[in-house]
């Protein structure tokens, strides 16, 4: 019988822990979960992204260079990402949707190895090129949440930063803007 109760008792605090582990992942997220909110900057107030190069999953180069005359949208996340995963297949419709009428996505992978993320790349049908940033890239030091996503005119100037879950509708709204840009 006493053997019984102390399962019990270490399942009982399994549960307890798995809670609290649970209830801190929350806290710690739920900032994260919704845009950073705010308008498109006017083409006056926008800065000039940095023109980033990386390699993507495929070995191929991408440079952010190359889509000027296009508006741009670079989301930066991780496949452990709980708000990540929540944006990916407004991000995947997005691409779809718009490949034609003048926006290229690009998701910079935060991941520590490739195979998680051809995973997540393969679960969520991912059309868009996965960028793998070098450790040295400056601008990862302004990533200071995931997923972070910068939308970016067809000058290569940033107008939005989104932190935490893009709302795909918001992010439609917003690309449409820029389009409609000359």
């Amino acid at each position: 019988m006493p053997e019984t109760r102390g399962k019990t008792l270490t399942r009982a605090s399994q549960l307890v822990w798995g809670a609290v582990a649970v209830a801190a992942i929350l806290f710690m997220f739920k900032p994260h979960i919704e845009s950073a909110g705010g308008e498109v900057l006017a083409a006056a107030q926008r800065k000039k992204m940095p023109d980033i190069a990386m390699h993507d999953l495929n070995g191929g180069e991408w440079r952010l260079s190359e889509h000027r005359g296009r508006v741009a949208l670079v989301n930066f996340w991780a496949s452990w990402c709980p708000p990540c995963r929540q944006e990916t297949p407004g991000f995947v419709r997005l691409s779809n949707d718009y490949r034609n009428r003048g926006l290229d996505l690009a998701g910079v992978s935060m991941d520590n190895s490739d195979a998680p993320v051809r995973r997540f790349v393969k679960s969520y049908g991912v059309p868009y090129p996965i960028l793998l940033p070098p450790p040295d890239l400056p601008l990862l030091s302004a990533i200071d949440a995931l997923p972070t996503t910068f939308l970016i005119d067809k000058q290569g100037r940033i107008a939005k930063t989104y932190i935490g879950a893009a709302r795909e509708a918001e992010v439609r709204a917003d690309v449409d803007r820029l389009l409609a840009e000359s």
